[in-house]
Formats: structure tokens, C-alpha cells, sequence
């Protein structure tokens, strides 16, 4: 089951139903079934706190993923996502912010899938992965 939640922020998710049907399709396309997924519109400041206190990071991001799997083949976490944050990223790339938004959204999905983004190759294609899904959008 797919979830938004937005945390301490009014935000309602750009085309909600097609956005979670394309998540869905993107999980079963790579060989995963969806279970619990939530994710958590938040402010800057709301995943700094996060951050912080699960990541021992004291700095701003747009997304956070905490894999909660237990079955190999099942996708469930939460993932927050900084609103403002995407939306600044969204300005400064020059992109849409519906955009940028479903890239931070296949993101997090795509680390619960495995991949990684540690090391400039990795981002490369991490980046490849992001920009082959939101073409399937």
C-alpha cells in the first residue's frame, strides 16, 4: 500500500492517482511487489530534525529512506521527502517542480530497490535509473 502524508505542511501530491500507479508500475516492472510504502512531505526544517537524530547529519537534504523490508522481493519504507528543498533544487536545475518531485519520489523508491548513490558512478546511475523512470511517467 502506497501512502502520502504530508508532515507539518499543507501540500497535496500533483497528480496523486497517476503519480501512484506509475510508482506502482515502476516497483512490478523491476520485480517487486509494494508493500507498506509511506511517503513524507515535509519541511526543510521538519528533515533537518531526521537528519539529525537518525543520521547523525547536521545538514539539509530532500530525501531521506529508511528500508523497512523483510521480504527480498517486497518494497516498504518511509521516505521523506523536503518539499522546500525540491522545490529550491526545482529553481536552481531550471526544471519543473512536478519534475523534480517525482525524481526525489523514484529516488527513494529506487534505494529501496538497491541502488546507491555513494560514489560519483554510482549517482551516474542512479541519475540514468531517475531519468529512464520519469520517462515512463
Amino acid at each position: 500500500m502506497l501512502k502520502f502524508f504530508p508532515e507539518e505542511i499543507e501540500f497535496k501530491v500533483p497528480q496523486v492517482m497517476k503519480t501512484t500507479k506509475w510508482i506502482k508500475s515502476i516497483s512490478e516492472s523491476n520485480g517487486y511487489k509494494l508493500g507498506e510504502l509511506n511517503y513524507i512531505l515535509c519541511s526543510d526544517d521538519y528533515l533537518l530534525e531526521v537528519n539529525k537524530q537518525y543520521l547523525d547529519h547536521d545538514y539539509y537534504t530532500d530525501i531521506i529512506t529508511f528500508d523497512n523490508s523483510e521480504e527480498e522481493d517486497k518494497l516498504e519504507g518511509d521516505v521523506f521527502v523536503s518539499v522546500d528543498r525540491v522545490r529550491d533544487n526545482a529553481e536552481s536545475l531550471n526544471v519543473p517542480f512536478e519534475t523534480e518531485f517525482r525524481r526525489v519520489l523514484i529516488h527513494g523508491l529506487l534505494h529501496l530497490m538497491g541502488y546507491e548513490d555513494s560514489t560519483d558512478e554510482l549517482k551516474l546511475q542512479m541519475r540514468a535509473k531517475e531519468d529512464e523512470c520519469l520517462m515512463l511517467f
